[in-house]
């Protein structure tokens, strides 16, 4: 009868398995260490998903928003928010003005955005209607963003794993 019960479920799991890995890939926007590789933050999105970094600009001071839209496994840059201009800050930037803020629409796409998070920046990041403190999420390690596809067999291991 142990015999029936272990073929049973050897069948069992390898039917799981299967059905597991038929199931579409997931597109996730993953934030994992620069050096390591080690992932901090595994989040689903799906094309049109807003990703945005926000920070204070280290030496004016003021707010930076830079946002993405997820296209694909692409990061579109869309909207640029600052209130200054400063190093770093797109001078020479066809520029409208929103509520005191200067806003731009800059051209590029990325598939891997690499960003310091600092203490003094107060790096955030912003994922659909999601806020997440990459200070405190990396502590302060440097991080890579990109978004991948993740099957459902790898999410459900990844749920298994702590």
């Amino acid at each position: 009868m142990s015999r029936r019960f272990a073929v049973a479920a050897a069948l069992l799991a390898i039917l799981a398995l299967g059905t597991a890995s038929a199931v579409p890939a997931q597109r996730v926007l993953v934030v994992e260490d620069a050096q390591t590789g080690e992932a901090y933050l595994t989040t689903p999105v799906e094309n049109g998903t807003t990703v945005a970094l926000e920070y204070t600009h280290s030496v004016e001071k003021t707010r930076v928003y830079d946002g993405y839209t997820v296209d694909g496994d692409r990061l579109v840059m869309t909207r640029m928010e600052f209130e200054s201009f400063g190093w770093g800050l797109p001078s020479g930037a066809n520029v409208t003005r929103e509520n005191g803020t200067f806003v731009y629409d800059p051209p590029g796409e990325l598939t891997r955005l690499t960003v310091a998070p600092g203490h003094v920046a107060g790096h955030r990041l912003h994922v659909g209607n999601q806020t997440y403190d990459l200070v405190a999420l990396t502590d302060e390690r440097s991080v890579d963003i990109h978004v991948t596809r993740r099957s459902a067999l790898a999410a459900a291991i990844h749920l298994l794993d702590p």
